[in-house]
C-alpha cells in the first residue's frame, strides 16, 4: 500500500520491450537506498515489483532499479509510452507503522486522464483533468484521487459526456513531482478512491453518477 506522498522524482533509464511485457530501469537514489528484490515501488502511481537493484543487477547502490511491467500495466497506464529520460514519481510502499500522509493508494491504476487546462497563480496552479466516463462516478468534490501517484484533493467536478475534475497544486507538489511539468495534452495515470469502488459494489444497484 502507498499513501500518494511522492518521495522522489526519478528518471526512466531504459525500457526494454518483450513479447508480452517490458522491463523498465529507473534511477531513484532515495528510494533505492534500502530497496531489495521483491519490494514494491510506485512509479507514477503504478505499483511495480523490484527484480534487480543496480545498473548491473548485482545489488550495488548506484541509484537504479529494474522492474517488470506486465501487458495489463502497459495498456492501462502511461508506462506504455515511457521513454528514457522521462521523469517519474517514486514512492516506496508504506511500512505498517508509517504515516498515512495522503490517502489509501493501492498502486492499481484505473485508467489514464488528460490534462485539459492549467491556470497559474502566485501560490498554486489549478489544473483541470479529463477522465474516462466510467471513472467519473467514483470522483467526488473534496474527495481524494491519485494523479501520477500523487494524492490530491478534488476541488471541482464537471459532469457530462466529457467529465473532468480540477485539482490545486501547491508549491511543494509543483517542485517535487512530475505534476509541475505537465502541460495541456499530457496523459496522466489515475487511481480513484478504493473506498468508492467498494461502496459501488456493496450498495444495491451500485452508486449512481
Amino acid at each position: 500500500m502507498f499513501t500518494g506522498i511522492v518521495e522522489e522524482r526519478g528518471e526512466v533509464c531504459d525500457l526494454v520491450r518483450l513479447q508480452d511485457s517490458a522491463q523498465v530501469t529507473i534511477r531513484g537514489p532515495l528510494v533505492t537506498g534500502d530497496v531489495r528484490p521483491g519490494d514494491s515501488i510506485a512509479v507514477n502511481g503504478c505499483c511495480l515489483t523490484v527484480i534487480a537493484v543496480g545498473a548491473d543487477g548485482a545489488g550495488g547502490n548506484d541509484g537504479e532499479f529494474t522492474a517488470d511491467v506486465m501487458a495489463e500495466s502497459l495498456s492501462r497506464t502511461t508506462l506504455g509510452s515511457a521513454r528514457p529520460g522521462d521523469a517519474v514519481n517514486l514512492e516506496r510502499s508504506v511500512p505498517v507503522d508509517g504515516r498515512l500522509g495522503g490517502h489509501i493508494v493501492q498502486g492499481h491504476v484505473d485508467g489514464t486522464g488528460r490534462v485539459l487546462s492549467r491556470q497559474s497563480t502566485a501560490r498554486w496552479d489549478l489544473v483541470e483533468i479529463g477522465l474516462p466516463v466510467e471513472l467519473a462516478r467514483y470522483v467526488a468534490e473534496k474527495g481524494s484521487i491519485a494523479v501520477d501517484g500523487v494524492s490530491l484533493t478534488v476541488v471541482g467536478i464537471r459532469d457530462g459526456a466529457e467529465p473532468a475534475f480540477t485539482v490545486a497544486l501547491i508549491p511543494t507538489t509543483l517542485k517535487l513531482t512530475t505534476l509541475g511539468l505537465r502541460t495541456p495534452g499530457d496523459d496522466v495515470n489515475l487511481e480513484v478512491d478504493v473506498l468508492a469502488k467498494y461502496l459501488s459494489r456493496l450498495v444495491p444497484g451500485g452508486v449512481r453518477a
